[in-house]
């Protein structure tokens, strides 16, 4: 097993991320503690908080994520402060298998979403969805009924783009809250999504999880890539030629930075093995 702090060449706080998450079983890559969780083992843990209402957010990290908090120390903070962060790109589950979690599977939005809200209706879990437009919204609620007829979709909410008033945060809050759903789903793109569940753990009694653009999926207005693509890591690339006006800069220029900062990463600890022998 390869030592995990040997992803974060930027700083020595890998060992202290671990020691923050606890119990919790792991690995900071370039700094963001990403979890090494199983597809049932997350299901079945989120679907546990949200019967308790358990007040938690959960990080779904993709290169994007982990470099963008790399840049950012309060992003950073955010990230490791969630209650759980899954592998979403595949980059991020082939550093977990390298390290040693051998099995470890790659946990997106779209599919977490999915499969939260299909076990959310046989159990009697309501949910909310926050953010994106009314039309994708009205989209997905349809698309949603008709996959899981017996799921209670307990509000909807398509914020404004400006940051709300105290006031109308406060009203924010008191409407999921009388709604009754445990699973909020937040829809708002990254960093924005990440923040506003961070800033309202504590006052939302329910889990909310940042899936993204799982909404434009599920509701049919975007299309998602393949699933020989996605299994192959080349999802970013679909995205890429549907959007290259929109995403170039995010996919070309932030995995360039993540294939930089993780070579940076291992020659670094070349490095201190080096010494260690010496």
């Amino acid at each position: 097993m390869w030592p995990m702090e040997m992803f974060d060449a930027s700083s020595n706080n890998a060992a202290v991320t671990i020691a923050e998450n606890g119990s919790r079983i792991g690995a900071p890559v370039l700094g963001s503690f990403i979890d090494a969780v199983l597809w049932q083992e997350a299901i079945d843990t989120l679907l546990g908080w949200a019967k308790e209402r358990q007040s938690s957010y959960v990080c779904i990290c993709n290169v994007h994520v982990v470099v963008t908090a790399k840049q950012d120390p309060k992003f950073r903070q955010v990230v490791n402060e969630a209650d759980m962060t899954t592998p979403d790109g595949m980059p991020l589950a082939w550093v977990l298998r390298w390290i040693g979690f051998q099995r470890q599977e790659r946990i997106n939005g779209p599919d977490l979403m999915w499969r939260l809200c299909e076990q959310a209706a046989k159990k009697g879990l309501s949910i909310f969805l926050y953010g994106s437009s009314d039309e994708t919204l009205g989209r997905l609620t349809d698309n949603l009924k008709t996959a899981f007829p017996r799921l209670v979709i307990a509000g909807v909410c398509s914020p404004p783009f400006r940051p709300l008033s105290d006031e109308e945060d406060r009203e924010m809050i008191d409407r999921i809250n009388r709604s009754g759903a445990h699973l909020v789903f937040v829809g708002l793109g990254c960093p924005k999504q990440e923040f506003w569940m961070a800033a309202h753990r504590g006052k939302i009694r329910a889990v909310m999880i940042g899936v993204g653009a799982a909404f434009d999926y599920h509701a049919g207005t975007v299309k998602r890539a393949p699933l020989w693509m996605q299994r192959s890591g080349l999802e970013w690339l679909f995205r890429l030629m549907s959007e290259p006006k929109r995403l170039w800069k995010r996919y070309l220029v932030t995995n360039s930075l993540f294939l930089m900062y993780l070579g940076l990463g291992l020659f670094m600890a070349k490095g201190k093995w080096r010494n260690m022998r010496s």
